[in-house]
């Protein structure tokens, strides 16, 4: 008899988590701001949930996703850029209006070549550059781009070469220092 019982517990389960999902507009993973990049799935009941009615500060330093000599990870949407974007749209899902987030990425080290402009990044790695979409949504939501004019300059890349959408800084620690102070939380890789 509990084998009866266990076993239509389980298709009671499966058919209101079945119903659940069907109901999402997006499925079981979401990205209500930021379509390129950034899933997540809401958990309206989890712990820690945003106030709606509270300012976010944060600088995220993004400096993973050298690309290799084979360029395998080319073709790829950079791994802090995917960071920041689920950042966006967890907030966004738990109702924090947009402009209740100040975010800011600053991208550093071996993260610098995702800021190329599509000619530059394509005639380096040999395809069309997966960041920029990210990057242009991104800054539509409100989130601020830059990367190191340091880095820039190490990499032996002209400044002209940086996607327009993104700001130059003079360098990722003075960024990170100056945001800092002036409340920001630091978000690093």
């Amino acid at each position: 008899m509990s084998k009866y019982l266990s076993l239509a517990a389980v298709f009671i389960g499966i058919f209101f988590s079945s119903a659940i999902l069907a109901d999402s507009p997006s499925g079981f993973w979401q990205n209500p701001v930021i379509k390129a990049a950034g899933n997540m799935h809401p958990l309206p009941d989890g712990a820690f949930q945003p106030q709606k009615d509270v300012t976010y500060k944060a600088v995220f330093s993004l400096t993973k996703g050298e690309i290799n000599k084979d360029k395998k990870q080319a073709a790829d949407i950079n791994e802090g850029l995917e960071a920041v974007a689920r950042a966006v749209n967890l907030f966004a899902s738990a109702g924090v209006p947009a402009d209740h987030l100040k975010f800011v990425a600053i991208i550093h080290g071996g993260a610098t070549p995702i800021v190329l402009d599509n000619a530059h990044y394509k005639k380096e790695f040999g395809v069309d550059n997966p960041n920029l979409k990210v990057i242009k949504q991104l800054e539509a939501a409100g989130v601020q781009i830059a990367v190191c004019g340091q880095a820039v300059a190490g990499w032996k890349y002209e400044y002209s070469w940086v996607n327009p959408d993104v700001k130059v800084a003079l360098s990722a620690i003075s960024t990170i220092i100056i945001l800092q102070q002036q409340g920001y939380a630091l978000m690093p890789e």
